[in-house]
Protein backbone atom coordinates (compact mmCIF):
# COMPACT_ATOMS: atom_id res chain seq x y z
CA UNK A 1 0.00 0.00 0.00
CA UNK A 2 1.46 3.46 -1.17
CA UNK A 3 -0.12 5.56 2.09
CA UNK A 4 -1.71 4.83 5.04
CA UNK A 5 -5.22 6.13 5.73
CA UNK A 6 -6.54 5.34 8.89
CA UNK A 7 -10.82 5.05 10.12
CA UNK A 8 -11.47 8.07 12.40
CA UNK A 9 -12.18 6.40 15.64
CA UNK A 10 -10.41 2.99 15.27
CA UNK A 11 -6.68 1.98 17.07
CA UNK A 12 -4.54 1.90 14.01
CA UNK A 13 -7.06 0.10 10.91
CA UNK A 14 -6.17 1.33 7.42
CA UNK A 15 -8.54 2.40 5.19
CA UNK A 16 -7.49 0.24 2.48
CA UNK A 17 -6.59 -3.30 3.77
CA UNK A 18 -5.30 -3.89 -0.06
CA UNK A 19 -4.18 -7.98 -0.52
CA UNK A 20 -4.60 -9.96 2.45
CA UNK A 21 -3.37 -13.39 3.31
CA UNK A 22 -4.24 -15.35 6.16
CA UNK A 23 -1.88 -17.98 7.19
CA UNK A 24 -3.52 -21.04 8.62
CA UNK A 25 -6.76 -21.95 9.50
CA UNK A 26 -7.24 -22.50 13.31
CA UNK A 27 -9.57 -21.05 15.72
CA UNK A 28 -8.58 -17.28 14.90
CA UNK A 29 -7.62 -18.19 11.22
CA UNK A 30 -11.39 -18.73 10.47
CA UNK A 31 -11.84 -15.90 12.02
CA UNK A 32 -9.64 -13.98 10.48
CA UNK A 33 -11.48 -15.28 6.86
CA UNK A 34 -14.69 -14.74 7.90
CA UNK A 35 -13.99 -10.82 8.79
CA UNK A 36 -11.57 -9.95 6.19
CA UNK A 37 -14.51 -11.72 3.45
CA UNK A 38 -17.16 -9.39 5.10
CA UNK A 39 -14.42 -6.29 3.65
CA UNK A 40 -13.89 -7.73 0.32
CA UNK A 41 -14.46 -5.75 -2.62
CA UNK A 42 -13.88 -2.90 -0.03
CA UNK A 43 -11.32 -2.21 2.25
CA UNK A 44 -9.91 -5.93 1.11
CA UNK A 45 -9.24 -5.96 -2.54
CA UNK A 46 -7.87 -9.49 -2.59
CA UNK A 47 -8.64 -12.14 0.35
CA UNK A 48 -6.05 -15.21 0.00
CA UNK A 49 -5.88 -17.85 2.43
CA UNK A 50 -2.47 -20.60 2.43
CA UNK A 51 -4.89 -23.03 4.67
CA UNK A 52 -1.79 -25.48 6.01
CA UNK A 53 -2.97 -29.08 6.08
CA UNK A 54 -5.94 -29.85 4.66
CA UNK A 55 -8.89 -31.39 6.11
CA UNK A 56 -12.36 -32.22 5.40
CA UNK A 57 -13.53 -29.56 8.11
CA UNK A 58 -11.28 -26.49 6.82
CA UNK A 59 -12.72 -27.12 2.71
CA UNK A 60 -15.91 -27.14 4.31
CA UNK A 61 -15.33 -23.54 6.34
CA UNK A 62 -13.77 -22.41 3.23
CA UNK A 63 -16.57 -23.00 0.79
CA UNK A 64 -19.00 -22.01 3.15
CA UNK A 65 -17.48 -18.63 4.06
CA UNK A 66 -17.40 -17.98 0.21
CA UNK A 67 -13.89 -18.15 -0.64
CA UNK A 68 -12.53 -17.88 -4.10
CA UNK A 69 -11.61 -21.32 -4.97
CA UNK A 70 -7.86 -20.12 -6.53
CA UNK A 71 -7.30 -18.17 -3.57
CA UNK A 72 -7.32 -21.21 -1.52
CA UNK A 73 -3.63 -23.36 -1.29
CA UNK A 74 -2.65 -25.99 1.13
CA UNK A 75 0.64 -27.22 2.38
CA UNK A 76 3.57 -26.24 2.97
CA UNK A 77 4.26 -24.45 0.06
CA UNK A 78 0.94 -22.55 -0.12
CA UNK A 79 2.60 -18.91 -0.25
CA UNK A 80 4.66 -19.57 -3.19
CA UNK A 81 1.77 -21.61 -5.06
CA UNK A 82 -0.81 -18.86 -4.89
CA UNK A 83 1.82 -16.24 -5.75
CA UNK A 84 2.81 -18.54 -9.03
CA UNK A 85 -0.64 -19.33 -10.19
CA UNK A 86 -2.37 -15.71 -9.39
CA UNK A 87 0.71 -13.80 -10.74
CA UNK A 88 1.13 -11.83 -7.59
CA UNK A 89 4.19 -10.25 -6.54
CA UNK A 90 3.30 -9.34 -3.17
CA UNK A 91 0.58 -9.61 -0.39
CA UNK A 92 -0.33 -5.91 1.35
CA UNK A 93 -1.33 -7.69 4.96
CA UNK A 94 -0.32 -10.74 6.18
CA UNK A 95 -2.19 -12.13 9.42
CA UNK A 96 -0.38 -15.42 10.62
CA UNK A 97 -2.12 -18.33 13.32
CA UNK A 98 -0.45 -18.70 16.07
CA UNK A 99 0.16 -22.70 15.71
CA UNK A 100 2.60 -21.77 12.80
CA UNK A 101 6.13 -21.56 14.03
CA UNK A 102 7.96 -18.48 12.38
CA UNK A 103 10.87 -20.76 11.16
CA UNK A 104 8.65 -23.04 9.27
CA UNK A 105 8.18 -22.40 5.43
CA UNK A 106 4.20 -21.07 5.72
CA UNK A 107 5.34 -18.26 7.96
CA UNK A 108 9.04 -17.60 6.43
CA UNK A 109 7.10 -17.13 2.83
CA UNK A 110 4.55 -15.60 4.21
CA UNK A 111 6.85 -13.24 5.68
CA UNK A 112 9.06 -12.36 2.61
CA UNK A 113 6.30 -11.81 0.62
CA UNK A 114 4.37 -9.76 2.49
CA UNK A 115 4.40 -5.48 3.32
CA UNK A 116 3.56 -6.60 6.90
CA UNK A 117 2.97 -9.92 9.14
CA UNK A 118 0.77 -9.82 12.09
CA UNK A 119 -0.79 -11.77 14.45
CA UNK A 120 -4.98 -12.04 14.56
CA UNK A 121 -4.30 -10.10 18.15
CA UNK A 122 -2.48 -7.31 16.97
CA UNK A 123 -4.77 -6.87 13.74
CA UNK A 124 -8.02 -6.83 16.34
CA UNK A 125 -6.44 -4.23 18.57
CA UNK A 126 -6.12 -2.02 15.53
CA UNK A 127 -9.66 -2.79 14.38
CA UNK A 128 -11.23 -1.95 17.45
CA UNK A 129 -13.02 1.35 18.78
CA UNK A 130 -10.65 4.02 20.09
CA UNK A 131 -11.98 4.71 23.06
CA UNK A 132 -12.16 1.12 24.62
CA UNK A 133 -9.33 -0.37 26.53
CA UNK A 134 -7.42 -3.54 26.39
CA UNK A 135 -5.67 -5.08 29.11
CA UNK A 136 -3.14 -7.90 27.73
CA UNK A 137 -2.41 -10.62 30.32
CA UNK A 138 0.70 -12.97 29.20
CA UNK A 139 3.29 -15.54 31.34
CA UNK A 140 4.11 -19.28 31.60
CA UNK A 141 1.41 -20.06 34.41
CA UNK A 142 -1.79 -18.14 35.59
CA UNK A 143 -2.96 -16.46 32.32
CA UNK A 144 -5.83 -17.97 32.28
CA UNK A 145 -6.98 -17.86 35.75
CA UNK A 146 -5.66 -13.95 35.99
CA UNK A 147 -7.49 -13.08 32.43
CA UNK A 148 -10.84 -14.63 34.00
CA UNK A 149 -10.59 -12.81 37.42
CA UNK A 150 -9.64 -9.69 35.50
CA UNK A 151 -12.91 -9.21 33.20
CA UNK A 152 -14.81 -10.36 35.96
CA UNK A 153 -13.15 -7.47 38.18
CA UNK A 154 -14.04 -4.88 35.70
CA UNK A 155 -17.70 -6.22 34.64
CA UNK A 156 -18.20 -5.89 38.55
CA UNK A 157 -16.82 -2.57 38.21
CA UNK A 158 -19.32 -1.85 35.93
CA UNK A 159 -17.48 -2.06 32.85
CA UNK A 160 -18.68 -4.52 29.34
CA UNK A 161 -15.64 -6.98 29.52
CA UNK A 162 -15.05 -9.36 27.63
CA UNK A 163 -12.46 -12.42 28.32
CA UNK A 164 -10.54 -12.83 24.91
CA UNK A 165 -7.76 -14.60 23.21
CA UNK A 166 -6.68 -17.95 24.46
CA UNK A 167 -9.07 -17.90 27.03
CA UNK A 168 -11.28 -19.73 24.26
CA UNK A 169 -13.30 -16.51 22.35
CA UNK A 170 -11.07 -15.61 19.86
CA UNK A 171 -10.51 -11.52 19.92
CA UNK A 172 -11.34 -10.52 16.54
CA UNK A 173 -15.41 -11.98 17.01
CA UNK A 174 -15.23 -9.67 20.02
CA UNK A 175 -14.55 -6.98 18.26
CA UNK A 176 -17.07 -7.64 15.35
CA UNK A 177 -19.82 -8.38 17.94
CA UNK A 178 -18.50 -4.20 19.19
CA UNK A 179 -20.22 -5.17 22.75
CA UNK A 180 -17.01 -4.47 24.77
CA UNK A 181 -15.60 -1.94 26.60
CA UNK A 182 -12.76 -3.22 27.83
CA UNK A 183 -11.50 -6.50 26.47
CA UNK A 184 -9.21 -8.61 29.03
CA UNK A 185 -7.09 -10.77 26.58
CA UNK A 186 -4.89 -13.81 27.04
CA UNK A 187 -2.55 -13.71 24.51
CA UNK A 188 0.59 -16.59 24.28
CA UNK A 189 4.17 -16.11 23.30
CA UNK A 190 3.13 -17.48 20.18
CA UNK A 191 0.92 -14.43 19.44
CA UNK A 192 2.88 -11.82 20.43
CA UNK A 193 5.68 -13.05 18.65
CA UNK A 194 4.00 -11.62 15.71
CA UNK A 195 2.82 -8.21 16.81
CA UNK A 196 4.26 -4.98 15.51
CA UNK A 197 2.77 -2.07 16.92
CA UNK A 198 0.13 -3.80 19.22
CA UNK A 199 -0.26 -1.16 22.79
CA UNK A 200 -2.85 -2.45 25.28
CA UNK A 201 -3.25 0.08 28.08
CA UNK A 202 -2.31 -2.54 30.88
CA UNK A 203 0.40 -5.43 30.07
CA UNK A 204 0.40 -7.66 32.56
CA UNK A 205 3.66 -10.25 32.54
CA UNK A 206 3.48 -12.90 35.03
CA UNK A 207 6.00 -15.55 35.60
CA UNK A 208 8.22 -16.62 33.14
CA UNK A 209 10.01 -20.42 32.93
CA UNK A 210 10.77 -22.75 30.36
CA UNK A 211 7.69 -24.01 28.01
CA UNK A 212 7.35 -24.13 24.26
CA UNK A 213 10.93 -24.13 23.47
CA UNK A 214 10.06 -26.71 20.09
CA UNK A 215 8.42 -23.49 19.26
CA UNK A 216 10.53 -20.65 20.06
CA UNK A 217 13.83 -23.40 20.00
CA UNK A 218 15.94 -21.57 22.69
CA UNK A 219 14.69 -20.29 26.39
CA UNK A 220 15.89 -16.42 25.46
CA UNK A 221 13.44 -16.53 22.35
CA UNK A 222 10.52 -17.62 24.14
CA UNK A 223 11.18 -14.65 27.19
CA UNK A 224 11.84 -12.12 25.06
CA UNK A 225 8.30 -12.54 22.74
CA UNK A 226 6.97 -12.20 25.93
CA UNK A 227 8.00 -9.21 26.66
CA UNK A 228 7.24 -7.84 23.07
CA UNK A 229 4.05 -6.97 25.05
CA UNK A 230 5.75 -4.17 26.54
CA UNK A 231 7.17 -2.63 23.52
CA UNK A 232 4.57 -0.46 22.00
CA UNK A 233 3.45 0.67 25.43
CA UNK A 234 5.04 4.09 25.29
CA UNK A 235 2.69 4.64 22.38
CA UNK A 236 -0.47 4.28 24.50
CA UNK A 237 -1.30 7.43 26.85
CA UNK A 238 -1.24 6.11 30.61
CA UNK A 239 -0.33 2.70 29.70
CA UNK A 240 0.30 0.72 32.71
CA UNK A 241 2.76 -2.35 32.88
CA UNK A 242 1.83 -5.06 35.72
CA UNK A 243 4.69 -7.20 36.46
CA UNK A 244 5.69 -10.52 38.52
CA UNK A 245 8.68 -9.31 40.63
CA UNK A 246 8.54 -12.54 42.41
CA UNK A 247 9.80 -14.04 39.52
CA UNK A 248 13.59 -14.18 38.84
CA UNK A 249 13.64 -13.46 34.78
CA UNK A 250 11.02 -10.59 35.08
CA UNK A 251 12.68 -9.12 37.88
CA UNK A 252 15.63 -8.54 35.68
CA UNK A 253 13.00 -6.33 33.16
CA UNK A 254 11.56 -4.53 36.70
CA UNK A 255 15.12 -3.70 37.22
CA UNK A 256 15.63 -2.65 33.60
CA UNK A 257 12.71 -0.75 33.81
CA UNK A 258 13.79 1.31 36.90
CA UNK A 259 16.94 2.37 35.27
CA UNK A 260 15.20 4.48 32.82
CA UNK A 261 13.69 7.95 33.77
CA UNK A 262 9.85 8.17 33.43
CA UNK A 263 10.23 9.76 29.97
CA UNK A 264 12.61 7.79 28.81
CA UNK A 265 10.68 4.30 29.45
CA UNK A 266 7.53 6.12 28.40
CA UNK A 267 4.86 4.24 30.84
CA UNK A 268 4.12 3.41 34.63
CA UNK A 269 4.99 -0.39 36.01
CA UNK A 270 3.42 -1.78 38.80
CA UNK A 271 6.14 -4.64 40.36
CA UNK A 272 4.05 -7.59 41.95
CA UNK A 273 6.27 -8.37 45.23
CA UNK A 274 9.87 -9.18 45.03
CA UNK A 275 12.56 -11.67 45.40
CA UNK A 276 10.81 -12.65 48.60
CA UNK A 277 7.49 -13.69 46.90
CA UNK A 278 4.07 -11.44 46.84
CA UNK A 279 4.47 -10.62 50.49
CA UNK A 280 7.13 -8.67 49.52
CA UNK A 281 6.77 -4.41 48.87
CA UNK A 282 8.98 -3.23 46.21
CA UNK A 283 8.55 0.40 47.33
CA UNK A 284 10.67 -0.15 50.55
CA UNK A 285 12.92 -2.80 48.62
CA UNK A 286 14.10 -0.59 45.91
CA UNK A 287 12.65 2.46 46.12
CA UNK A 288 9.96 2.15 43.75
CA UNK A 289 7.00 4.43 42.91
CA UNK A 290 4.37 1.95 42.70
CA UNK A 291 3.91 -1.74 44.40
CA UNK A 292 1.15 -4.62 44.67
CA UNK A 293 2.31 -6.80 47.98
CA UNK A 294 0.01 -8.70 50.20
CA UNK A 295 1.15 -6.48 53.63
CA UNK A 296 1.22 -8.06 56.88
CA UNK A 297 -1.84 -8.30 58.22
CA UNK A 298 -2.57 -10.68 54.73
CA UNK A 299 -4.31 -7.64 52.92
CA UNK A 300 -4.04 -7.60 49.23
CA UNK A 301 -2.44 -4.04 48.78
CA UNK A 302 -2.02 -2.14 45.58
CA UNK A 303 0.17 0.87 45.72
CA UNK A 304 -0.60 3.31 42.46
CA UNK A 305 0.09 6.63 41.71
CA UNK A 306 0.83 7.84 45.64
CA UNK A 307 -2.54 6.11 46.40
CA UNK A 308 -2.87 2.95 48.34
CA UNK A 309 -5.64 0.98 48.06
CA UNK A 310 -6.76 -2.47 50.15
CA UNK A 311 -8.25 -5.04 48.36
CA UNK A 312 -9.19 -8.01 50.39
CA UNK A 313 -7.46 -10.60 52.41
CA UNK A 314 -5.69 -13.72 51.44
CA UNK A 315 -8.15 -15.58 53.65
CA UNK A 316 -11.28 -14.42 51.77
CA UNK A 317 -9.82 -15.72 48.83
CA UNK A 318 -12.06 -18.72 47.06
CA UNK A 319 -8.94 -19.93 45.09
CA UNK A 320 -6.01 -21.70 46.52
CA UNK A 321 -2.05 -21.90 46.15
CA UNK A 322 0.28 -18.96 46.51
CA UNK A 323 0.52 -18.83 42.68
CA UNK A 324 -3.65 -17.50 42.67
CA UNK A 325 -2.61 -15.33 45.46
CA UNK A 326 -0.11 -13.28 42.75
CA UNK A 327 -2.86 -14.01 39.89
CA UNK A 328 -5.12 -12.26 42.49
CA UNK A 329 -3.06 -9.62 42.89
CA UNK A 330 -2.33 -9.25 39.20
CA UNK A 331 -6.18 -8.80 38.59
CA UNK A 332 -6.41 -6.36 41.12
CA UNK A 333 -3.56 -3.90 39.84
CA UNK A 334 -4.46 -4.27 36.56
CA UNK A 335 -8.34 -3.11 37.53
CA UNK A 336 -6.80 -0.31 39.92
CA UNK A 337 -4.69 0.56 36.43
CA UNK A 338 -8.22 1.55 34.53
CA UNK A 339 -9.25 3.26 38.19
CA UNK A 340 -11.51 0.82 38.74
CA UNK A 341 -12.88 0.93 42.89
CA UNK A 342 -11.13 -0.79 45.60
CA UNK A 343 -13.96 -2.05 47.44
CA UNK A 344 -15.89 -3.01 44.30
CA UNK A 345 -12.63 -4.99 43.46
CA UNK A 346 -12.38 -6.42 46.33
CA UNK A 347 -16.12 -7.69 46.56
CA UNK A 348 -15.60 -9.30 43.34
CA UNK A 349 -12.17 -10.93 44.03
CA UNK A 350 -13.89 -12.71 47.40
CA UNK A 351 -16.44 -14.13 44.92
CA UNK A 352 -14.25 -15.32 42.61
CA UNK A 353 -14.20 -19.06 42.06
CA UNK A 354 -11.67 -21.50 40.62
CA UNK A 355 -11.52 -22.32 36.95
CA UNK A 356 -11.88 -25.80 35.36
CA UNK A 357 -9.17 -27.81 35.91
CA UNK A 358 -6.96 -25.09 37.72
CA UNK A 359 -6.25 -26.73 41.06
CA UNK A 360 -10.63 -27.30 40.58
CA UNK A 361 -12.25 -29.98 43.49
CA UNK A 362 -13.72 -32.28 42.07
CA UNK A 363 -14.91 -34.50 44.78
CA UNK A 364 -14.59 -37.08 47.75
CA UNK A 365 -13.78 -40.14 47.95
CA UNK A 366 -13.60 -42.21 51.08
CA UNK A 367 -12.81 -39.11 52.92
CA UNK A 368 -9.66 -38.31 50.33
CA UNK A 369 -10.54 -34.81 48.49
CA UNK A 370 -9.37 -34.90 44.87
CA UNK A 371 -8.34 -32.09 43.27
CA UNK A 372 -7.95 -31.30 39.02
CA UNK A 373 -5.36 -29.49 37.95
CA UNK A 374 -4.85 -30.90 34.52
CA UNK A 375 -3.99 -27.54 33.45
CA UNK A 376 -0.38 -27.67 34.72
CA UNK A 377 1.03 -29.26 31.70
CA UNK A 378 4.61 -27.51 32.70
CA UNK A 379 7.11 -28.22 35.69
CA UNK A 380 6.42 -24.89 36.91
CA UNK A 381 2.56 -25.09 37.28
CA UNK A 382 2.99 -28.42 38.99
CA UNK A 383 5.84 -26.93 41.94
CA UNK A 384 3.18 -24.16 42.79
CA UNK A 385 0.49 -26.51 42.67
CA UNK A 386 2.19 -29.17 45.05
CA UNK A 387 2.80 -26.53 47.50
CA UNK A 388 -0.66 -25.09 47.42
CA UNK A 389 -2.04 -27.53 50.69
CA UNK A 390 0.41 -27.34 53.32
CA UNK A 391 0.70 -28.57 56.11
CA UNK A 392 -1.52 -31.27 54.14
CA UNK A 393 0.88 -33.36 51.99
CA UNK A 394 -0.92 -34.53 48.72
CA UNK A 395 -0.74 -37.90 46.95
CA UNK A 396 0.24 -36.25 43.94
CA UNK A 397 -0.30 -37.54 40.15
CA UNK A 398 2.49 -36.56 37.97
CA UNK A 399 2.87 -38.64 34.17
CA UNK A 400 1.41 -37.79 30.45
CA UNK A 401 3.33 -36.61 27.28
CA UNK A 402 6.88 -35.73 28.28
CA UNK A 403 7.58 -32.15 27.21
CA UNK A 404 11.93 -33.24 28.35
CA UNK A 405 12.28 -30.13 30.99
CA UNK A 406 14.46 -30.37 33.92
CA UNK A 407 12.90 -32.24 36.57
CA UNK A 408 15.06 -31.36 39.64
CA UNK A 409 12.66 -28.38 40.57
CA UNK A 410 10.12 -30.36 40.57
CA UNK A 411 11.14 -33.45 42.44
CA UNK A 412 12.75 -31.21 45.30
CA UNK A 413 9.40 -29.70 45.24
CA UNK A 414 7.31 -33.08 45.42
CA UNK A 415 9.47 -34.45 47.98
CA UNK A 416 9.41 -30.97 50.59
CA UNK A 417 5.50 -31.04 50.18
CA UNK A 418 3.75 -34.43 48.96
CA UNK A 419 3.51 -37.96 50.60
CA UNK A 420 3.40 -39.65 47.43
CA UNK A 421 4.25 -39.65 43.52
CA UNK A 422 2.30 -41.72 41.54
CA UNK A 423 3.95 -41.77 38.19
CA UNK A 424 1.65 -42.70 34.89
CA UNK A 425 1.77 -42.42 31.13
CA UNK A 426 4.44 -41.85 28.74
CA UNK A 427 6.64 -39.82 30.95
CA UNK A 428 6.78 -42.12 34.08
CA UNK A 429 9.79 -44.12 33.29
CA UNK A 430 11.88 -40.80 32.84
CA UNK A 431 10.14 -39.86 36.14
CA UNK A 432 10.74 -42.65 37.97
CA UNK A 433 14.52 -42.15 36.86
CA UNK A 434 14.35 -38.40 38.14
CA UNK A 435 13.20 -39.47 41.55
CA UNK A 436 15.48 -42.88 41.86
CA UNK A 437 18.32 -40.70 40.97
CA UNK A 438 16.74 -38.22 43.99
CA UNK A 439 16.56 -41.08 46.24
CA UNK A 440 18.49 -39.93 49.13
CA UNK A 441 17.06 -36.74 49.48
CA UNK A 442 13.57 -38.03 49.78
CA UNK A 443 12.11 -37.60 53.44
CA UNK A 444 11.35 -40.93 55.12
CA UNK A 445 8.03 -42.21 54.34
CA UNK A 446 8.11 -40.99 51.07
CA UNK A 447 6.50 -43.18 48.17
CA UNK A 448 7.29 -43.59 44.48
CA UNK A 449 4.19 -45.47 42.65
CA UNK A 450 3.75 -46.38 38.90
CA UNK A 451 0.73 -46.98 37.13
CA UNK A 452 -0.47 -47.36 33.32
CA UNK A 453 -2.45 -44.85 32.62
CA UNK A 454 -4.36 -42.17 34.40
CA UNK A 455 -6.84 -44.04 35.86
CA UNK A 456 -5.04 -46.66 37.04
CA UNK A 457 -2.99 -44.29 38.71
CA UNK A 458 -6.30 -42.59 40.58
CA UNK A 459 -7.05 -45.88 42.35
CA UNK A 460 -3.04 -46.47 43.01
CA UNK A 461 -3.45 -42.99 45.29
CA UNK A 462 -7.28 -44.12 46.78
CA UNK A 463 -5.48 -47.26 48.21
CA UNK A 464 -2.87 -45.23 50.51
CA UNK A 465 -5.04 -42.29 50.81
CA UNK A 466 -7.45 -41.64 54.09
CA UNK A 467 -9.44 -39.33 55.57
CA UNK A 468 -8.49 -35.97 55.14
CA UNK A 469 -5.81 -36.84 52.51
CA UNK A 470 -4.94 -34.57 48.89
CA UNK A 471 -5.11 -36.83 45.83
CA UNK A 472 -4.01 -33.93 43.04
CA UNK A 473 -3.76 -34.52 40.01
CA UNK A 474 -0.90 -32.13 38.98
CA UNK A 475 0.74 -34.08 35.61
CA UNK A 476 3.61 -31.30 34.48
CA UNK A 477 3.00 -32.87 31.13
CA UNK A 478 0.99 -32.35 27.82
CA UNK A 479 -1.58 -34.92 27.50
CA UNK A 480 -1.64 -36.59 24.14
CA UNK A 481 -0.08 -39.87 24.78
CA UNK A 482 -3.61 -40.54 26.21
CA UNK A 483 -6.07 -37.52 25.68
CA UNK A 484 -6.67 -35.13 22.70
CA UNK A 485 -5.78 -31.73 25.72
CA UNK A 486 -5.69 -30.89 29.26
CA UNK A 487 -8.95 -30.24 29.12
CA UNK A 488 -10.30 -33.56 28.33
CA UNK A 489 -8.05 -35.31 30.54
CA UNK A 490 -8.89 -33.20 33.44
CA UNK A 491 -13.03 -33.87 32.51
CA UNK A 492 -12.02 -37.86 32.35
CA UNK A 493 -10.50 -37.03 35.84
CA UNK A 494 -13.55 -35.70 36.94
CA UNK A 495 -15.66 -38.73 36.07
CA UNK A 496 -13.38 -41.30 37.36
CA UNK A 497 -13.58 -39.31 40.63
CA UNK A 498 -17.92 -39.02 40.66
CA UNK A 499 -17.86 -42.91 39.22
CA UNK A 500 -15.72 -44.08 42.53
CA UNK A 501 -17.31 -41.36 44.81
CA UNK A 502 -20.34 -43.12 44.09
CA UNK A 503 -19.34 -46.57 45.03
CA UNK A 504 -17.22 -45.70 48.60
Amino acid sequence: MERAEFIEGRKSAPVHLGRVLVLGLGKSGMSVVRYCAGLSGGRVSGLYVAAGAETEASRRFLAEAGIDPSHIAFGDDGVSRLMRSRGIERFDLCIASPGIPYFERLYVEGAANSAELISEVEFSWRESRTESAWVAITGTNGKTTTTACCAELLAKAGLRASAVGNIGTVCLDAVLADETDAYVAEVSSYQLASTARFAPDVAVVLNITPDHLHWHRTFEAYRDAKFKLLGNLASSDGAVAVLDAANDVVREKVRELARLSGDERGFSYIPLGTSEGVRGDMRRRCGSRDAAFVAEDGMLTVSFEGVETPICRVDELLVKGGHNVGNALAAASAAVALGCDGARIGEALKAFAPLAHRIEPCGTVAGAICYNDSKATNVDASVKAVASFAPVRPIVLLGGDDKGTDLSELVSAVHAHARCAVLFGAAADRFERAFSESRDAAPAHFEVKRARGLESALDAALSIAGQGDVVLLSPACASFDEFGSFEERGDAFKKMVAARAARA
